[in-house]
């Protein structure tokens, strides 16, 4: 792995024999820049690669520069910000005469003051709320269209495996996935039905993705580059 710079951007270099052709970026969590690229690719195209790609690259430090920081502890403070569908709502404290621990009204996550001390579980109660009836509806949706059934649906805890297929076809999916916008979300529910026909990710998967979800690469990219985010 080797340290360079192009058009002011600091990155590492990292050449694999098993890329053939295909160049790729990565953005760690730290900012840290990656390039990945094939073994023979000299040092010219790489800087250049990288300069064709500096306006994203300058764009997506920025989003992250003012993305809520993934390592902060949530303080469910007035004011702190939470994400539902892709859109971040701040958070107000209100008084116990509230009906429900917790609401999202006119753009606002409403606390009950008398549940701030359980915040976190009282968080997580309303996402999985919110997953059973969007989860359930869009799956229902996509199944018809794509014939694809599954026998159930569960509603999990995971913090990183977003969706998953059961072999006798019962989906899973996080409840953290509520947390970004509807095409991501589609995109994991189209993977998992996908399964019921491909139970592996052989090419025949893929292929298949493909035909019923064209942009799957782009809304998997949103998941890698902002998956840290889906946290309460």
């Amino acid at each position: 792995m080797a340290s360079r710079r192009a058009s002011g951007i600091e990155y590492e270099l990292v050449r694999s024999r098993k890329r053939k052709k295909t160049l790729s970026l990565q953005i760690k969590r730290d900012g840290t820049i990656v390039l990945l690229v094939p073994q023979r690719i000299t040092r010219e195209e790489a800087d250049g690669f990288l300069a064709d790609k500096e306006g994203w690259i300058r764009r997506k430090l920025k989003e992250r520069a003012n993305s809520p920081d993934p390592d902060r502890e949530r303080k469910f403070l007035p004011g702190e910000e939470f994400l539902y569908l892709g859109e971040a709502y701040p958070l107000e404290i209100v008084g116990s005469d509230s009906r429900l621990p917790l609401t999202l009204l006119y753009g606002t996550f409403c606390l009950r003051c008398d549940e701030a001390d359980r915040a976190p579980e009282v968080f997580a109660g309303w996402y999985k709320l919110q997953a059973r009836r969007e989860l359930a509806e869009r799956v229902a949706r996509y199944s018809a269209r794509t014939n694809l059934v599954p026998t159930g649906i569960t509603i999990t805890s995971a913090r990183s495996r977003y969706g998953s297929c059961s072999h006798a076809d019962r989906l899973s999916f996080s409840w953290r996935i509520l947390m970004a916008p509807y095409p991501v979300i589609d995109y994991v529910i189209l993977h998992e039905l996908a399964h019921i026909k491909e139970k592996n990710h052989s090419r025949r998967f893929w292929d298949f993705l493909e035909t019923i979800c064209p942009d799957w690469k782009k809304q998997r990219c949103w998941l890698k580059e902002n998956g840290h985010l889906l946290r309460i």
